[in-house]
């Protein structure tokens, strides 16, 4: 009896400090307590420029089985049982998070469950089910019977569930797979990334009602050269009314079909900027052939400009027409608590809140992407955006499976973000992991969007040691160099492209008690926080030069925060100590911004 005893109190002692350990923070940020403590996180409506009144957030506690030697989360037929013993986990937190209450690497097999009601006001509609990001293949089961499926890491996804509701109770169960192989788009977060993995869900889940016609996508492109805004709506064939509002006034509006071109005049438009980051607002009705209105949504735009020109023979990027040096942040958008995701809405709008207050214009968003919130706020607050494609890391293995799927998630990726103005380059390829066919692909991402800029292989001039560097593609917007700790060495303007500086910097900070518990390291060091501030000046002095002089037209510092191991940020990866002093820094990139202007006179 003793020995029972024993080991049923081993047992406990066990769990109990393995679930004190999982809701632990190893480094907790402001907003850690919130998330954790949060019934409904995120319950904010997650997709601003397509917006219905009516809509159920499914974020919170869900049952959840997961690891290595669980049944196969893969494409299944049909989902698992799930047992009285089945833990929670707080979506949409990755259970490699400490949010998400499991805080356990490599899963692989994930499977999910909820119980969710129908609101009553809801009777007689459509209901679709939105998924915001699953890392990597979902498999959506309602009721037990197979909705849909879903593959790709970074995209989002939506299934129509009406036929397999049921009166009262349903029951949601999401199976995730997740080999983390480096055979999918992945970036850091793959087999030869630095820093902890995300699988499954780990963006917001959330249930729409819609009629039986209903707009399932818009697709905006502002027209400068004809003060228009090009407007696509997809939907079932019905009568289309589109207005463009300023505050209360009618800006103007327009009618026509589903599936095609329309075009609202914008008579002398307030042009979108990071200096005024004006936003018209939007909304689109659908209406049947008896002029009953069968959807309505309201949206936004930009009013914005972004190409290739000459500027004193120099070739250089141009905003409505005018240069802009573009100063910027490498930003990786990782989280101590969340990895991936942002603890709460106000962590995910601190970041660019913090770029914007430190005098950047740009930021360059690094091998992820982030919820449509996250491109909300640079369009409000006014942040230029390169958006980076995650990597795959084994482009040479299995070729016509690794390459056909990094393209297709590259055109669910760019299909998703196409309609935020604060978007205005992309890049496909990072230092050469995972290239290839380089320059076919550069041209290739033009085509598909020819009114944003190109970045082919940023970094073409570093290259990982396992495989053979593709190199500078000679094609797309940018001639672009990394250099570390620079910024002498940037490339230089060619005859067809722009130069840019697309990492540089990287110099580090100790900061006691506010790093993550390893062995830190950055490309180089300064002891103090005004050492760094006054090395981070001397950098942009320099840069400054190379702009005026060497036709330099982007300068991209690393990094936003602290990462895991890396600290070489201008925050602590805990976002709670500011490393060097954020006047001065603000002065100097202010004052590059305001040198870069003055070569338009």
């Amino acid at each position: 009896m003793k020995t029972k005893y024993y080991l049923l109190l081993l047992l406990f002692h066990g769990l109990f400090f393995q679930n004190i350990v999982a809701q632990t923070a190893k480094l907790p940020t402001q907003w850690t307590n919130a998330a954790m403590s949060a019934t409904v996180p995120f319950p904010e409506y997650p997709r601003p420029q397509l917006v219905r009144k009516d809509w159920l957030c499914l974020n919170g506690k869900w049952d959840y089985i997961g690891g290595k030697n669980v049944a196969s989360a893969l494409n299944p037929a049909k989902p698992i049982n799930f047992s009285n013993k089945t833990e929670q986990i707080l979506v949409p937190y990755c259970p490699e998070s400490v949010l998400s209450g499991i805080e356990r690497n490599q899963e692989i097999n994930m499977w999910y469950r909820r119980t969710f009601e129908i609101p009553v006001a809801w009777k007689g509609k459509q209901v679709i089910i939105n998924f915001d990001a699953v890392d990597h293949d979902a498999t959506v089961f309602v009721n037990g019977a197979k909705a849909g499926s879903h593959a790709g890491g970074y995209s989002s996804f939506h299934i129509n569930i009406t036929s397999l509701l049921k009166a009262g109770t349903n029951t949601i169960v999401v199976a995730a797979h997740d080999p983390n192989d480096g055979r999918t788009p992945s970036g850091k977060n793959g087999p030869r990334g630095d820093y902890t993995f995300t699988s499954g869900i780990w963006q917001s889940v959330w249930l729409e009602p819609v009629g039986e016609h209903y707009i399932r996508n818009i697709r905006l492109l502002p027209d400068l050269a004809n003060n228009r805004l090009e407007l696509s709506v997809d939907g079932d064939n019905a009568q289309v009314k589109a207005i463009a509002m300023e505050g209360s006034s009618v800006v103007s509006s327009i009618t026509g079909g589903t599936g095609t071109k329309l075009y609202l005049p914008i008579k002398e438009p307030k042009l979108w900027s990071p200096d005024n980051p004006f936003l018209y607002d939007l909304r689109i009705t659908l209406s049947d052939s008896k002029g009953h209105i069968t959807d309505e949504i309201s949206s936004y735009f930009g009013m914005r400009d972004i190409k290739p020109g000459k500027l004193n023979g120099v070739n250089r990027p141009l905003l409505n027409n005018k240069f802009v040096m573009q100063v910027g942040l490498l930003d990786q958008g990782y989280w101590p608590d969340g990895v991936l995701t942002a603890p709460t809405e106000a962590a995910l709008k601190f970041d660019i809140e913090f770029t914007k207050k430190a005098g950047f214009n740009l930021i360059r968003k690094h091998m992820k992407t982030e919820p449509k919130r996250f491109y909300y706020w640079a369009d409000k607050l006014g942040l230029l955006v390169w958006q980076d494609m995650p990597a795959i890391w084994y482009q040479h293995e299995d070729t016509a499976n690794a390459r056909s799927t990094y393209r297709k998630e590259l055109v669910a990726i760019m299909d998703d973000l196409y309609n935020s103005p604060s978007i205005i380059t992309w890049v496909p390829f990072n230092e050469n992991w995972g290239a290839f066919d380089v320059k076919e692909m550069t041209d290739w991402v033009k085509q598909l969007d020819p009114s944003r800029l190109v970045n082919g292989n940023s970094g073409f001039n570093n290259n990982p040691g396992y495989q053979k560097a593709e190199g500078d593609p000679g094609n797309g917007d940018f001639v672009d160099t990394h250099i570390y700790v620079g910024p002498y060495g940037a490339s230089e303007p060619d005859d067809k492209r722009a130069a840019s500086l697309g990492e540089f910097g990287g110099v580090g900070l100790f900061v006691r008690g506010h790093m993550w518990p390893v062995e830190n390291n950055a490309y180089a060091y300064e002891p103090t926080k005004d050492r760094l501030t006054d090395r981070y000046i001397l950098l942009m002095d320099q840069v400054e030069q190379l702009m005026r002089y060497k036709g330099l037209s982007v300068a991209i510092y690393t990094q936003t925060t602290d990462v895991e191991h890396e600290v070489n940020g201008m925050l602590t990866y805990d976002r709670e100590v500011e490393k060097m002093n954020m006047k001065m820094v603000k002065d100097v990139n202010e004052a590059i911004i305001k040198a870069g202007n003055e070569l338009n006179k």
